[in-house]
């Protein structure tokens, strides 16, 4: 089994948390989006996972390092593929072609999820779908009474369906999607001006393969400053009686944690209250502070403020008032 994963975008509606490290590597409840979204897959295909792909733009070195040590958190071998120019998603699957081989999962690195299913592997293609509400905004699928795929529309503006694609598939045969992909590339076939994974879904449909839906229990995006900090809140859910959420190199002085919370290595608590739903990354101190449903990244000094709803980045220095806050890293607020 192989996981390649597009994540080349700038992650705009992210801004200013992606002007210094990309939107996959924002961490979530402690670790960041791309882990969560690799070792939540890897538990659903319930086999090995042989190479773990990242298709990305030019984010450095650094950045490489730590994807690199994701896949060997999964016991998978990492493989840095570089997508150019944004051409939509066929083209971005396909410049990781190399990886295009046997058992495959493509997901798009701006989702996360949980799933009661576990992946049939034996399947020729499955769909990860959700219930939505207002299915326009999505691509979807519908089915047949058998439960197949029989279409993929995008963005429908007519209700035909409301299970909304959520960027996770799964394909039995690489090599097969690789050509399809590829067929799209060399033949210029666009929709809406880039080359799109719907478009080579219906040509292998149209060819006989039988997609199924993988319908998850819930979808958490990670595409703005509120959807991350929402998503954070219901990880720390999942995962609030597994052990370490607390380092236990972190000080709690004179201070009250109200779960769930995350706090990393040597986080310093003095006079504060923290909880719930807050995640604390390494090296942090909160000094005369209440902070709730909020993610704080790591190397950062907080003083007397009352902080809910917020993002706040690396190595910043924030000390007064009561805000609703989306601060990146590096910068110093005083009230």
């Amino acid at each position: 089994m192989r996981i390649i994963v597009p994540m080349a975008g700038m992650g705009k509606r992210m801004r200013p948390h992606t002007l210094t490290v990309p939107k996959p590597l924002i961490p979530i409840a402690g670790k960041p989006i791309v882990q969560r979204l690799v070792e939540d897959i890897a538990k659903v295909c319930q086999e090995p996972i042989e190479e773990v792909a990242f298709i990305i733009g030019n984010f450095g070195k650094e950045v490489e390092a730590r994807l690199m040590k994701i896949a060997e958190s999964v016991g998978a071998v990492g493989s840095i593929h570089y997508q150019d120019q944004p051409l939509g998603t066929a083209h971005a699957i396909l410049c990781a072609q190399s990886a295009l081989k046997g058992n495959v999962v493509v997901a798009f690195a701006d989702t996360l999820f949980k799933a009661d299913f576990k992946l049939d592997t034996s399947a020729e293609g499955t769909i990860w779908v959700q219930k939505v509400e207002d299915p326009r905004p999505f691509g979807v699928v519908k089915l047949n009474e058998a439960g197949h795929i029989t279409e993929f529309v995008e963005k429908p503006q007519d209700f035909v369906s409301d299970l909304a694609i959520i960027g996770i598939y799964y394909f039995k045969d690489g090599e097969y999607l690789r050509s399809e992909l590829q067929y799209l590339l060399d033949n210029d076939i666009k929709d809406k001006g880039e080359y799109q994974i719907t478009n080579a879904l219906e040509n292998m449909k149209s060819k006989g393969s039988v997609f199924i839906p993988g319908q998850i229990s819930e979808w958490l995006d990670c595409g703005n400053k509120d959807s991350t900090v929402f998503t954070n809140q219901r990880y720390l859910e999942y995962i609030q009686d597994e052990e370490g959420l607390v380092s236990g190199s972190a000080q709690v002085n004179n201070s009250v944690i109200i779960p769930p919370v995350y706090l990393g290595e040597n986080v310093v608590l003095n006079n504060s209250v923290v909880g719930p739903h807050v995640s604390i990354g390494n090296n942090t101190q909160v000094t005369g502070s209440v902070i709730s449903n909020s993610i704080v990244q790591e190397s950062t000094k907080i003083n007397h403020a009352h902080i809910a709803n917020s993002m706040v980045g690396n190595h910043v220095v924030y000390e007064g008032m009561p805000s609703d806050l989306s601060l990146g890293d590096y910068n110093t607020l005083r009230g």
